[in-house]
């Protein structure tokens, strides 16, 4: 297994985020993808080898399958002409070569399961986010139709669940009914997709750039970090669902750690690293109907 990558040290202006190491080229930027973790707002101090190369590989494989316009140019770190005569081990498959956008300020969500704070929400108002949904849905519902939940974009703490209608007056009609309309498509085509391959996937949020004037798929896509993932042959509507994600690590602090989500986090044990990685790696082989190349 490989040892985890919880920074990186290029010699280009960077921007650090939870997870990702941005490096700015001038008109191209370079995504490094860390095995950093998250939950509850803190960073943990142990990180969860090669989570950063599943979500870069995810991604890359979505952008491949849909097509159309991205700002993706390559994961191969060869074919980064930035990096020649550096020491390129550590940025090996987690890292994606992009073109550089104006990214849209708003986190485009498509919820097509009713969970999270979209169910928190309608159990005391019985809408997500301005939208009135049918009565007496149970947690974890399927929708009939997915539904365009939009929200800020913080720069620091919680991002805010907002309205279409507070979203349009913000960036404009037609760009809004743009991206809701395209986000919703690319849920729908994904969400089918990943189906057949016993993932069901409850909800995600997209980031969409403007290049040249027009509206490009940005950032991650469909990961296991900006999705939920429910392994389909487990689903069972009125409760939680298991997930692809970091459910091991949220549940380890919530219920064994002891840990008050206000002082410094605890380390991980090391089993529940193990599962939280295979999960991941898991998400990737299923998707992509291949094994998972640093295995």
């Amino acid at each position: 297994m490989s040892t985890p990558v919880l920074k990186t040290n290029l010699p280009f202006p960077v921007r650090s985020g939870k997870v990702r190491d941005v490096y700015d080229f001038g008109d191209e930027v370079l995504l490094v993808s860390t095995d950093r973790i998250s939950a509850f707002d803190w960073i943990l101090p142990a990180g969860i080898p090669d989570k950063g190369r599943v979500l870069t590989q995810i991604s890359a494989f979505w952008f491949d399958l849909f097509g159309g316009d991205n700002h993706k140019i390559t994961c191969d770190v060869n074919e980064m002409p930035q990096l020649k005569g550096l020491d390129t081990t550590d940025l090996a498959g987690r890292s994606m070569l992009c073109r550089k956008t104006k990214i849209v300020p708003m986190e485009c969500i498509v919820r097509g399961y009713l969970t999270g704070s979209g169910w928190k929400e309608y159990q005391k108002s019985g809408s997500v986010c301005g939208i009135e949904l049918p009565k007496d849905l149970k947690e974890s519902a399927k929708l009939e139709n997915p539904i365009f939940t939009p929200s800020t974009k913080a720069e620091e703490g919680h991002d805010i669940n907002i309205s279409f209608e507070q979203m349009a007056n913000e960036i404009g009609v037609a760009l809004a009914e743009e991206l809701r309309e395209r986000s919703i498509e690319i849920f729908l085509r994904g969400s089918e997709y990943a189906e057949s391959k016993g993932i069901l996937i409850a909800d995600t949020k997209f980031e969409w750039g403007i290049l040249d004037g027009k509206l490009i798929l940005a950032d991650e896509v469909l990961t296991p970090d900006s999705s939920r993932f429910w392994p389909a042959d487990q689903y069972e509507e009125g409760r939680s669902q298991p997930s692809f994600d970091k459910q091991f690590v949220r549940d380890w602090l919530t219920n064994e750690s002891g840990w008050d989500k206000n002082s410094e986090p605890p380390t991980l044990p090391q089993d529940i690293i193990d599962k939280t990685r295979a999960k991941y790696v898991e998400a990737y082989e299923r998707l992509t109907g291949k094994e998972f190349p640093w295995k």
